[in-house]
Formats: C-alpha cells, structure tokens, sequence
C-alpha cells in the first residue's frame, strides 16, 4: 500500500453544514435558484464522500470576501451620515425646565395660568403639571389638540423624566432636570 486508504473516507456532519452554508450564501446573494439550491442539498444529503461534496459546489462562483466587506462597511457608514444628517435637521425644541420644589402648574392661553402659551393650538386651560411623591406628572385637562409625551397622546396622568418629549398642540419642549440637564 502506499499510504492512502483504500476506502474513501466519510464525510462528517462538519463538512455537510459547510458546504449546506456555502450553497445558501449563494442563494441568498441570488447566484443560483431556489430550485437549483434543492436539487445541490439533496447531493450533500446523500454524498458519501469528499470528492462528491467538493463536485456540489465546485462550479460556484467564489464567495467575493473583500469587495462583500467594503460594500457593507460603506453602506453602514452612509447610513450612519443619513442619521446624522437628519438629527441636524430636526428642529431644535426649547426646554422647559421643572422647578425643584413641588407644587401645580396650570399650561394654557388663559391670563390666570401659570405657564402662558400664545399657541392657538393650545387650550384655554390645556394640561397641568405637579410633583408627587415620585416626581413631576403630567395631565391633561380636556384640551381639543392633546397632550403628548414622546409623540404619545395623554389618556391620563403620565411621569415626566428629564429628556421627555412634551407637547401641548403644537407647542412642543424638551423636559429638563430642574438643575438644567
């Protein structure tokens, strides 16, 4: 003997799932049909031997590694400018910074509220804001427009975080800590 079995050695499990993952890489990248994909797992199901797993996938174009990985990198980062560019064309939101000290504000266009809006989107007495035990709450008190914290109508009192989102009609702030952050 020279060396060499005399029986073709077996394919292992390992072998099967490498070259079930190359023909579904190129099924994904639309290289060959569904059709053809079937047709080439059922060899690799049925193959006894190497040479008939490496016959499956050898007239398969190579898998393009480099130009793959920079097409991906320079779609990440167009989206990752797409993202940037829109954050810097998003309005910027005046704050609305809550007093330390609890008590009731009243938001509308009315003379007699505490926060004064001259929105006409805004109700004569729109929603109000007072502090529990737990921190600052949000209500609204029937207004036409809504009361919205982070783009979500108020269906009853909700907490206020520094950060929120709150709108009265159209009237929109960024809810600040009372130290300003």
């Amino acid at each position: 003997m020279d060396g060499q079995a005399a029986y073709p050695v077996r394919v292992s499990d390992k072998e099967r799932d490498r070259v079930l993952r190359v023909l579904g890489d190129r099924v994904a990248e639309g290289r060959i049909s569904q059709d053809t994909f079937e047709r080439r797992v059922e060899r690799v199901l049925t193959a006894r031997s190497r040479a008939e797993l490496e016959q499956v996938v050898c007239d398969l174009p190579p898998e393009r590694g480099v130009i793959d990985k920079i097409t991906s990198l320079v779609s990440a980062l167009s989206q990752i400018t797409a993202r940037i560019e829109a954050a810097w064309r998003a309005p910027r939101l005046p704050r609305l910074r809550l007093p330390a000290a609890g008590g009731r504000i009243v938001v509308g266009r009315a003379p007699g509220c505490h926060f004064m809006l001259t929105d006409l989107t805004v109700s004569r007495f729109h929603a109000e804001l007072y502090r529990d035990e737990d921190g600052w709450m949000v209500a609204d008190l029937g207004s036409m427009n809504g009361t919205r914290v982070n783009g979500w109508r108020l269906t009853g009192p909700t907490r206020l975080r520094p950060g929120d989102e709150i709108g009265f009609g159209n009237a929109t702030f960024i809810v600040a800590a009372p130290d300003g952050r």
